[in-house]
């Protein structure tokens, strides 16, 4: 599903990743843990296509199945919209739209039609038991119920990976518990892959496997 080899990102003078390598399975729940600024988001990022790894560096990263390296910028950008699904620790909800709107974003960037995204995040909410939400502005949700409606966006489109970065990091103690029983609820139903980024040790040691980053690297 994920496999990266030397991965290298530098920020000026300032070295983040030292040559990263791992792999992850089809529905395996993998943690990342480690200190704030041992380079956990940042190698989340460039799995996530969202930043790039060193150049100058001899690296691969492959995502179902293909060379993340060998794609353009455009070809990155349909690639992430259709592979990969993003959570965030703040949900990231456009405000002026409803639930059922927001989940429908990602499809609606995809070319996919109204109706059939609109069933799609309809069922989604139902699973989630948001369904008497749909109709409901983020300023109208709880924390909670916020984060669930991030991950149906995150899932609208299918995408063979979730990335989460710290998605229970601004929720209650209930709320984050109910949040990380649904990654796993969603793992044994359609076989969904998670790769999480985490200070939450709950979650970590309730992932399939936990990875430890210091100084760049994983330990």
């Amino acid at each position: 599903m994920i496999v990266a080899k030397n991965i290298h990102k530098h920020y000026g003078e300032v070295e983040i990743l030292k040559g990263v390598n791992l792999h992850i399975k089809k529905g395996e729940i993998v943690a990342i843990v480690g200190p704030s600024g041992a380079g956990k988001t940042t190698l989340l990022q460039i799995l996530g296509t969202l930043d790039k790894p060193l150049k100058q560096q001899d690296y691969e990263l492959f995502l179902n199945g293909i060379s993340v390296k060998d794609l353009s910028d455009k070809e990155v950008s349909a690639f992430r919209n259709k592979h990969i699904g993003f959570i965030f620790q703040f949900h990231q909800l456009l405000p002026e739209f409803t639930a059922l709107e927001n989940v429908c974003i990602p499809a609606f960037i995809g070319g996919k039609s109204k109706s059939e995204t609109e069933k799609r995040a309809k069922e989604l909410l139902s699973f989630l038991g948001l369904s008497h939400r749909e109709n409901h502005k983020p300023s109208q949700l709880s924390g909670g119920e916020q984060q669930r409606v991030a991950v149906a966006r995150a899932l609208i489109n299918k995408p063979a990976v979730v990335f989460a970065d710290e998605p229970s990091g601004n929720l209650d103690s209930a709320s984050a518990k109910e949040l990380h029983e649904l990654f796993f609820k969603l793992r044994d139903q359609f076989n969904q892959t998670f790769v999480l980024v985490t200070h939450n040790q709950e979650l970590a040691d309730m992932a399939d496997r936990k990875l430890t980053m210091k100084d760049g690297i994983i330990i």
